[in-house]
C-alpha cells in the first residue's frame, strides 16, 4: 500500500513536472521573437556611447519609413507561405517594375492618380498572371516566381534603359514618400490655437518627459491619434474577453489583460515619440492600413480560413469542398498587388526608381515571416508575428547601422536570426508530433 502510495506521489510529480514543461514551452513559442524583440531593443540602446539613440524620434521615424515596404511585402507573403510554405521569389523584382512604369509614366506628365492605379493594376496582373501558372498548370511556386524574378528584373531595365527616373510630383512624394512634408498635419494645433501655450519650453513636465528640442513642435494630432488607437485596442480586447467568457472559452484572461496594457503603453510610447519629432508619417497610415486589412482578412472571413485549412492539409480541405486551386490563385494575387503598392512607396521615398531596387526584397519578406512565427510547413502564422519580424528585422539593421557593424556582417548575422527562427519551428512541430 505504502509503495503504491509512493509511486502515484511519484507519478504525480511527474505529471505536473510534464505539464510546467509543456506550458514554459508554449510560453516560449508564443513570446520568443517579442522577447528576442524587446532584448534586442535594450542591447542597442544601452551599447556603449551610442546610448539611446535607436529611440530617437528621428531613428524611430527612419526605421518606419526604411521598413515600410518589408512590412507590406511580408503581409502578402504571409499568405503564400500559410498555403503550404509556398513563396514567391518575384516580389522584389516586380516592386522595381511597377515603380519603373509608375515613374516614367509621371515623368511623361501622367495624373498622379493614373500612375498610382496603372501601378497597382500591374502588381495585381502579374500576381494573377503568376498564379495561373501555379494554380492552374500545377507549376512549382518556387519554380514559376524565379523565372518572374529574372523577367521582371528585365522588364525594369527595358522600361528605364538602364538609367534612374526621378520623381518631381510633390503630392505623390508627400502622399507616399519620405520628405519634410510627408506627415499628417497637425491639424488640431490649427483648430485650436490656446494649445501653443502648452507646448513651450517653460513648461518642465513636457520638456523633462520628450526633451527640449521637442517640445515646441510637438505634434497634437499625431498623439490624439496613437490615444485614439489604444482606447480602440482596449475597447476590442475587453469584448473579446467577455465574447469567451459567455461562450465558455478556456483562455488565459490575466494574460490577455497584461498583453493588452503591454500594447496600449507600445502604442502611446510610439505615439509620444513621432508626435516630438513630425508627427504621423504618411507611409504608416498605407502600412497600418495593410495590416489591417490582413489581419481581418485571415482571421475574418472564408478565404482566409481555407488559407489556414489548405495549408494545414491540401488534400483534407479539398475533400471538405475547399477549391484549393483557387486558393493559390487568391494568396499570390494579393502578394502581387501589395508588390505593385510597395513599389509605391519604394518610389516615393526613394524620389524615383534606380534598376537595382528591390534587390533582396523577397528575402526580407520571408525572413520577416518566418522569424515572426509563421510554420515553414504552411498552415500557420498571424499578421501580428508579421509586425514582430519585420520590426525586428529593421530594429537589427538600424542597430547595426548606428553601432558601426559592416555591411556584410550584417547580412551574416540577418541569416542567424532567421536560422535560428526557422530552427525554433521545426523542433517545436517534431515536439508536438
Amino acid at each position: 500500500m505504502t509503495v503504491n502510495e509512493n509511486t502515484g506521489a511519484a507519478s504525480g510529480k511527474k505529471t505536473l513536472s510534464d505539464d510546467q514543461k509543456f506550458k514554459v514551452g508554449a510560453f516560449l513559442q508564443k513570446y520568443m521573437m517579442i522577447i528576442a524583440l524587446i532584448v534586442v531593443t535594450v542591447i542597442f540602446a544601452t551599447w556603449k556611447g551610442k546610448e539611446g539613440l535607436i529611440l530617437l524620434p528621428s531613428n524611430l521615424t527612419g526605421l518606419i519609413a526604411e521598413n515600410a515596404y518589408v512590412f507590406v511585402l511580408a503581409t502578402g507573403m504571409l499568405l503564400c507561405i500559410l498555403t503550404g510554405g509556398n513563396i514567391d521569389l518575384s516580389v522584389g523584382s516586380v516592386v522595381c517594375f511597377t515603380a519603373a512604369v509608375g515613374c516614367v509614366l509621371m515623368a511623361g506628365g501622367a495624373n498622379l492618380w493614373l500612375a498610382v492605379l496603372v501601378m497597382l493594376l500591374i502588381g495585381l496582373g502579374i500576381g494573377v498572371f503568376q498564379g495561373f501558372w501555379i494554380a492552374k498548370i500545377n507549376v512549382p511556386a518556387f519554380i514559376a516566381t524565379l523565372a518572374g524574378m529574372y523577367a521582371f528584373r528585365g522588364f525594369s531595365n527595358v522600361v528605364l534603359k538602364g538609367y534612374r527616373v526621378d520623381i518631381t510630383n510633390e503630392k505623390f512624394l508627400m502622399l507616399f514618400g519620405n520628405g519634410k512634408t510627408s506627415y499628417v498635419p497637425d491639424v488640431m494645433r490649427n483648430m485650436f490655437p490656446n494649445l501653443n501655450d502648452v507646448f513651450t519650453t517653460e513648461n518642465a513636465f513636457l520638456t523633462g518627459l520628450i526633451g527640449e528640442n521637442f517640445v515646441s513642435k510637438f505634434n497634437v494630432t499625431c498623439m490624439t491619434i496613437a490615444l485614439l488607437a489604444a482606447i480602440i485596442l482596449v475597447i476590442a480586447r475587453v469584448r473579446k474577453i467577455m465574447v469567451q467568457k459567455k461562450l465558455g472559452i478556456s483562455q488565459s484572461i490575466s494574460g490577455q489583460i497584461l498583453s493588452t496594457v503591454v500594447l496600449a503603453v507600445l502604442i502611446l510610447w510610439l505615439g509620444l515619440k513621432l508626435s516630438s519629432y513630425r508627427g504621423l508619417p504618411m507611409v504608416l497610415i498605407w502600412v497600418a492600413f495593410v495590416l489591417g486589412v490582413y489581419a481581418y482578412i485571415t482571421n475574418k472571413t472564408a478565404i482566409g480560413r481555407h488559407l489556414y485549412a489548405v495549408g494545414g492539409n491540401e488534400k483534407a480541405a479539398a475533400l471538405s469542398g475547399v477549391k484549393t486551386r483557387n486558393v493559390f490563385w487568391f494568396a499570390y494575387a494579393n502578394i502581387g498587388l501589395l508588390a505593385g503598392l510597395a513599389g509605391i512607396l519604394t518610389a516615393g521615398r526613394a524620389k524615383g526608381i534606380d534598376p537595382v531596387y528591390g534587390e533582396g526584397y523577397e528575402m526580407d519578406a520571408i525572413a520577416s515571416c518566418f522569424i515572426g512565427g509563421a510554420s515553414a510547413y504552411g498552415g500557420s502564422g498571424k499578421v501580428s508575428g508579421v509586425i514582430i519580424g519585420a520590426t525586428l528585422m529593421g530594429v537589427i539593421n538600424k542597430g547595426m547601422i548606428i553601432i558601426g557593424v559592416d555591411a556584410n556582417y550584417q547580412k551574416v548575422v540577418k541569416g542567424i536570426v532567421l536560422l535560428i527562427a526557422v530552427m525554433f519551428d521545426v523542433l517545436s512541430k517534431r515536439q508536438k508530433r
